[in-house]
């Protein structure tokens, strides 16, 4: 069923793809895992494709299950409104859809996507500066019907949308992250490198760590004009035919002093010579029909075929599905095999999703994971701050251990990919070890074995759509299309319904104490889970800037925000976390203000959560108690030092709790807790996405 480029643009402009699934993934879905030994071990390849510049909301935001545009748990920016009201001079700009037809085969126009302009629009954690940063383009987004391709993988595959580009910049160094696990942090072998120089490095590199412990690599990659510094490292006038300078190892020295015979020239140098060839597939289908696929490698996409802007995002969709199509050719190499979709960042696409980042200071927040060389000590033309995590971005996990529509939402970045090889190709006798991934990452980012089922591989769903691959109608670069916000703006709709979820490794809880006299609030954090997790906390009040928490693994943090020294009387903090973690605390801190302070208990065994409040005010109150989920109230008088306590199942929100916390007679005293009953094991996704309106404003 495969079909050149033309017939593939043929089929879909015709409306044909709504009676046609692409034989790429029905191919992979019919055909069963190896599965000798229900282990990691059985993946006997790992096929990376890094593809370009494109968010996570900017191509998934209304992709029904994973944490999109209804997020009812999105950020507060100052002032009150949602992240997704992003301000500019004349207001907001929303998330909009553009009006052009065939969209994803549009040239939707590059935006800014440098170091300084990444940094301008986190703005130190605010996330409020976007649109000045990028203009309004960047809350552009696609949807299903504009790419049906990359929609059918999700819903037949794996999807990660807690996957977070490296850093928060270009290209190149988060695809040295991608290749050797960090940007030369530690100012030596030329770095650090946050732009895109492409001057020679000399840091290490993984695949040398591969080649050390004997274990097959190769980049699969058009050579263009030559892979050498004369030639551009491939980079051509014709961008259907190259690597487009995608490939980083090009960059570091040892590489480009590498002679014809030697592992590195031959492994990172070599490729099919589309120019006379006409084919930019040829090497990878050979390969894995002679049963000679590497253990690892890395396939490098043509400028045009990349989805870097202004590249029509299915011009990508195509190459893809010829990647996958090359792979499930061949049933017993597909039955061994991991495909990785990732992006190298963001563009310059919103996403509302806050990264995790390290504190740069103790006034910006506290870790009790070292963050040795994650702070860009800055240059006169790039400010000083955290390395990353950068922007989301997508992240599809093809294989037969991860059909089905999952979501898997762990936090990884590209670094996770390296430690996956690790995980899987490392032996106690010889483990693989890439020393340049730094402390505070691996204790914050996953490896991405959760996102699989290995035990027992799932079966493929049938619910799937009908979609197909896009292809070029020409060899023609084409002027950018340039949309514009509506005149009367809306909130995206997100599709509806849930999708099963992965496992993550976490467990949080926070407690805030709110001291009248003192005019402050201690908020407490506790982690019980197997990973390091950042909480990032927000505060009502301009005067108080955002801060980071990375809390380690079975340890906890606590810190003090004063208001007394800012003149405030009242105090208003929000907590988030992974996984739809959420704390928010609103109240007064003058007499008569209710003090209500309330905690979570985890039951893992009885399947629910314990809700305690305990009222530390001077008076009586009564406390006004919402189960969002359920829409049941609870209504109980405290008086001064009585306590609540209410053991609440989950069984019917699949986990998830969200509750809120209200006094009578203090319209300035709110508290929200939610987030999910974390057991390790797989679940469904949080069914309070997308908000319902009565939730909105609670």
């Amino acid at each position: 069923m495969a079909l050149d480029r033309r017939a593939f643009l043929q089929l879909l402009s015709s409306g044909a793809a709504a009676a046609a699934l692409p034989a790429s993934i029905a191919r992979a879905l019919a055909l069963p895992a190896n599965n000798k030994t229900g282990t990691i071990a059985d993946v006997e390849h790992i096929v990376f494709m890094m593809q370009e510049n494109r968010s996570f909301d900017h191509y998934f935001g209304t992709l029904s299950g994973v944490r999109g545009f209804g997020d009812p748990r999105a950020v507060t920016l100052a002032g009150g409104r949602s992240v997704f009201y992003q301000p500019d001079a004349h207001g907001y700009v929303l998330p909009y859809h553009p009006k052009a037809a065939n969209l994803g085969m549009q040239f939707l126009e590059d935006l800014a996507h440098d170091w300084t302009t990444t940094h301008v629009a986190l703005n130190q954690g605010a996330y409020d500066r976007w649109v000045p940063a990028k203009t309004p383009l960047t809350m552009a987004y696609l949807e299903r019907a504009d790419i049906p391709y990359h929609y059918a993988l999700a819903d037949a595959f794996t999807i990660c949308d807690a996957y977070h580009c490296s850093l928060l910049g270009p290209t190149d160094p988060n695809r040295y992250h991608l290749f050797t696990g960090w940007v030369g942090n530690d100012g030596a072998g030329g770095g650090p490198v946050v732009d895109n120089a492409e001057a020679g490095y000399r840091w290490s590199t993984f695949p040398e760590v591969l080649e050390a412990g004997g274990i097959s690599w190769k980049v699969y990659q058009d050579i263009g004009v030559g892979l050498d510094a004369a030639g551009g490292w491939g980079n051509t006038a014709n961008p259907y035919i190259g690597n487009y300078g995608d490939n980083p190892l090009l960059y570091f020295e040892q590489y480009r002093n590498a002679q014809p015979g030697s592992a590195l020239y031959e492994k990172a140098r070599t490729g099919t010579n589309a120019a006379v060839t006409g084919s930019i597939f040829d090497n990878f289908r050979k390969d894995v029909l002679d049963n000679a696929l590497p253990s690892v490698s890395w396939v490098v996409a043509p400028e045009a075929y990349s989805e870097h802007p202004n590249w029509p995002a299915n011009y990508g969709a195509y190459y893809v599905s010829e990647i996958l199509d090359s792979l499930t050719a061949n049933p017993d190499v597909w039955s061994k095999t991991v495909f990785l979709i990732m992006y190298d960042e963001n563009d310059g696409f919103f996403d509302h999703v806050v990264p995790p980042t390290p504190p740069p200071a103790a006034a910006q927040g506290l870790s009790n994971v070292s963050i040795a060389n994650e702070i860009y000590p800055g240059t006169a033309g790039n400010p000083s701050g955290p390395y990353g995590l950068g922007v989301r971005v997508p992240m599809l996990v093809v294989s037969p251990w991860s059909k089905g529509g999952w979501v898997c939402s762990e936090i990884f970045d590209h670094t996770s990919l390296i430690r996956f090889v690790e995980k899987r190709f490392g032996t106690s006798k010889a483990p693989l070890n890439e020393t340049n991934i730094t402390p505070w990452r691996s204790a914050v980012c996953g490896d991405l074995t959760s996102a699989f089922n290995f035990a027992t591989p799932n079966p493929a769903r049938v619910e799937l759509p009908n979609t197909a691959a896009y292809v070029p109608p020409d060899a023609v670069r084409h002027d950018s299309y340039i949309p514009l916000p509506p005149a009367i703006q809306a909130l995206p709709v997100q599709e509806p319904g849930t999708r099963p979820a992965r496992g993550v490794p976490y467990v949080v809880n926070v407690t805030a104490a709110a001291s009248m006299a003192g005019r402050e609030v201690k908020l407490d954090f506790a982690n019980s889970g197997q990973r390091a997790v950042v909480l990032q906390v927000r505060s009502g009040s301009i005067l108080q800037p955002p801060k980071s928490y990375t809390v380690s693994s079975q340890t906890h943090l606590s810190d003090v925000w004063a208001y007394g020294p800012l003149g405030l009387d009242s105090y208003d903090l929000a907590v988030v976390g992974p996984n739809g973690f959420f704390r928010a605390y609103r109240g007064g801190m003058i007499g008569g203000a209710a003090n209500l302070q309330s905690s979570i208990g985890y039951d893992v065994a009885g399947g629910g959560v314990s809700l305690s409040v305990v009222n530390k005010g001077a008076a009586e109150c009564e406390l006004q108690l919402l189960d969002v989920y359920t829409s049941e109230t609870v209504t109980k008088p405290l008086k001064p030092g009585a306590k609540f306590e209410q053991f609440f199942s989950l069984s019917k929100s699949f986990g998830w709790y969200d509750y809120v916390l209200k006094v009578a007679d203090d319209v300035s005293f709110r508290q929200q807790l939610a987030g999910h009953l974390e057991t390790g094991k797989d679940g469904t996704t949080d069914p309070g996405i997308p908000v319902k309106s009565e939730m909105v404003g609670l």
